[in-house]
């Protein structure tokens, strides 16, 4: 018997073995780039629709063919073909989602897949049940099966190829949906072309036992496109999620990446930062430990930065520190650690041969530095003192390699600056009293060795105590009594000036309200504030709590800023100064004269008093431009309705001079000096010397 083919069907089937082929790669690619149960789950969901879509296309091929009989399809037979498609689809997703694809599992793959396509063939042409049986040419046979095998090889190979194709996938897997889906449909007909139907043959299949072939043609369409759709449709979906969260993943990434960069480099200079460097630091020297090599830690602090800073503002001087880090950034090596600590403090890590080596970096700082800077049409002069330790023969730890650079940094400003200088032993004992010191520091004020002295305040035209300015020392139990000037910058650079400052504004305002009780109630107290406390965020809650907490109106209590400190940031000063204000407590504008005040912004502060720094007052009569400085001063308080208060007054004859000039308040050695509570209370009914 001869059959003939409905062109429409086997147009169809060619349509459904490429939507199958592209189905099939695009779940090998979902299977290969997920992992754990989900990587599972899209096994299981592409092995069933690319098996559906095969055994889909096979089906219908069969449908397209017609013997002029009636025709059916045994159900369990069918069934188990569809399971036999499933099952060689799973192998060939699993084989493709691995790493590697060597030819010779590529080759065997492909002979087990192939069976099991011809298999499926065949057992779907047996579910005919025909009578008597088809006959098969050997030829037309084996062919179908080289066809199968040859276009599972190849369906395999493209798979794995294009899984994780990131150019133009959609296109190239289109493409190759059409080669798989040609050769699927070579592999079908050439097997239909090697069944031999016998005259007379009848469809055993029809009937009770079998299923129709116009109600199968309805089935097996209609499942098998929502089949393939909703896996397409899955898909994509998931190709749309997975996109989503790569472009969520990155912006996380880069959240993270600026995140760290913020918290380990420094935000002006974008230099490491000294977490950054304490880390660098101890790496290089593991690395050196390994490979014996040694290394230096040059710490580098800029001479007359302070000046520029206060006379044109700190946004000036924070271009000056980008242009310095620039400078000296192009003389290191890409290797080399170069950090900002803060201020104007930096420090260079880099690996040398011979000591020489760090005195030839050192050189070419100071030389490249000490060049002028060009900024805001202004030209700009500094230099750099430069400490340099050297690893193992210095120290063998982050820390004492830090603090003895440091202090052969802080003996290079003491012999003359502009210069630099190798840690010695006989900077060893420097060293080793400061570190001592800031460790004594951090117990000072638990075990109570820190006091208060207090410099009585004269009214110009009087001779009775109006006041105190309370000044902090410390009663070390080896050193004796310490002067601020000895452990102060020390608090400064290690943190410890926020507790220490809190400690003698409570000190001082408790022992204004003991000399309150003692029936001294118009007494004053004036108590310095460090740039570190003014900027404190707790600055405000501080002050109230501790005349909360000693019971004293805040009129009684004066806080002295410098002038350098109070135009550092003049809108975030006037902000601080407004919330103090606000509470009663007077401002003093301590070191008046020394820094650059603009005029404009002194008129905004809300001080209440200027304080002449000592400097101009201590060759007053002798002097002529002190004299005119301190004569502007107090017009220019005056002008403001601010009282005028000198100090470091010495002699009779700056005393006389300065209440002529029209000074309000006046303290110094003449008139009385830094004194304990106890003797300062003495002398409260004695008159300062005339």
């Amino acid at each position: 018997m001869t059959g003939t083919y409905s062109q429409s069907l086997v147009v169809f089937s060619l349509l459904v073995a490429i939507l199958a082929s592209y189905t099939a790669l695009d779940m090998a690619a979902r299977v290969a780039n997920t992992e754990g149960k989900v990587a599972r789950w899209w096994l299981a969901g592409g092995a069933g629709a690319m098996g559906l879509g095969i055994w889909s296309m096979h089906f219908i091929g069969m449908l397209a063919f017609d013997l002029g009989i009636p025709m059916g399809y045994d159900l369990a037979i069918t069934l188990y073909s569809l399971a036999v498609s499933v099952g060689a689809s799973a192998y060939a997703l699993w084989l493709v989602s691995h790493k590697v694809l060597p030819w010779y599992r590529l080759a065997a793959g492909a002979v087990l897949m192939g069976l099991g396509v011809a298999a499926m063939h065949y057992l779907g042409m047996s579910a005919m049940r025909m009578e008597p049986g088809i006959e098969y040419h050997l030829g037309w046979l084996a062919l179908s099966i080289v066809i199968a095998i040859v276009a599972a090889g190849a369906a395999l190979w493209i798979a794995f190829r294009l899984r994780s194709e990131t150019r133009h996938p959609m296109l190239l897997r289109g493409a190759a949906s059409v080669v798989m889906g040609f050769a699927i449909i070579g592999m079908h007909y050439t097997g239909m072309a090697a069944a031999e139907f016998p005259p007379g043959s009848i469809c055993g299949a029809v009937g009770e036992n079998g299923v129709d072939s116009k109600w199968l043609a309805v089935l097996v369409i209609v499942t098998t496109l929502a089949t393939l759709g909703i896996a397409l449709i899955a898909s994509v979906f998931d190709r749309q999620m997975r996109a989503r969260t790569g472009l969520l993943a990155e912006s996380l990434a880069q959240a993270n990446e600026k995140l760290m960069q913020a918290a380990l480099h420094d935000p002006l200079t974008q230099l490491p930062n000294r977490m950054l460097l304490q880390d660098r630091i101890e790496q290089t020297i593991e690395k050196a430990r390994r490979r014996n090599f040694p290394f230096a830690v040059m710490f580098c602090d800029l001479d007359g930065f302070k000046a520029i800073n206060d006379a044109y503002g700190h946004q000036l001087g924070d271009k000056l520190l980008v242009e310095v880090s620039h400078r000296v950034s192009g003389l290191l090596r890409s290797q080399d650690t170069f950090a900002r600590l803060g201020g104007d403090e930096f420090v260079i890590v880099f690996q040398i041969d011979e000591p020489e080596d760090a005195a030839v970096v050192a050189e070419r700082i100071l030389a490249s530095v000490a060049e002028p800077f060009f900024i805001d049409a202004l030209e700009l002069h500094v230099s750099t003192s430069i400490g340099i330790a050297l690893y193992p023969d210095d120290a063998s730890n982050e820390r004492e390699l830090m603090a003895h650079a440091d202090a052969a940094m802080y003996h290079t400003k003491d012999t003359g600056r502009n210069g630099y200088t190798f840690f010695t032993e006989s900077l060893q004992v420097t060293a080793n009293r400061q570190l001592r010191l800031l460790q004594d520091l951090r117990r000072a004020i638990p075990r109570g060795e820190l006091v208060l002295h207090y410099q009585p305040k004269f009214l110009a035209a009087g001779s009775d105590i109006i006041g105190a300015e309370a000044l902090v020392r410390w009663q070390h139990p080896e050193l004796g009594l310490l002067s601020p000037d000895i452990f102060i910058p020390m608090a400064e650079r290690s943190g410890l000036i926020l507790p220490l400052g809190d400690w003698v504004l409570d000190a001082a305002c408790a022992q204004l309200r003991a000399w309150h009780d003692a029936g001294h109630d118009s007494w004053t107290m004036s108590v310095n504030l460090s740039p570190v406390q003014f900027a404190s965020s707790n600055l405000l809650d501080t002050v109230r709590d501790t005349l909360a907490r000693h019971s004293l109106e805040a009129r009684f209590l004066t806080l002295e800023v410098t002038e350098t400190t109070a135009m550092k940031d003049v809108e975030a000063s006037l902000q601080i100064l407004h919330g103090l204000t606000a509470m009663g407590v007077h401002i003093s504008i301590d070191d008046f004269g020394t820094g650059y005040s603009s005029l404009l912004y002194l008129k905004r502060m809300p001080a209440t008093e200027l304080k002449i720094d000592r400097a101009f007052v201590r060759e007053l009569e002798d002097n002529s431009e002190d004299a005119a400085i301190v004569s502007s001063i107090i017009a220019l308080g005056r002008s403001l309705q601010l009282r005028i208060v000198a100090e470091g007054v010495e002699t009779a004859g700056q005393q006389q001079y300065l209440s002529q000039l029209g000074c309000d308040l006046l303290q110094g050695y003449h008139l009385g000096k830094p004194m304990d509570a106890e003797a300062f209370f003495r002398s409260a009914g004695l008159s300062p010397a005339p």
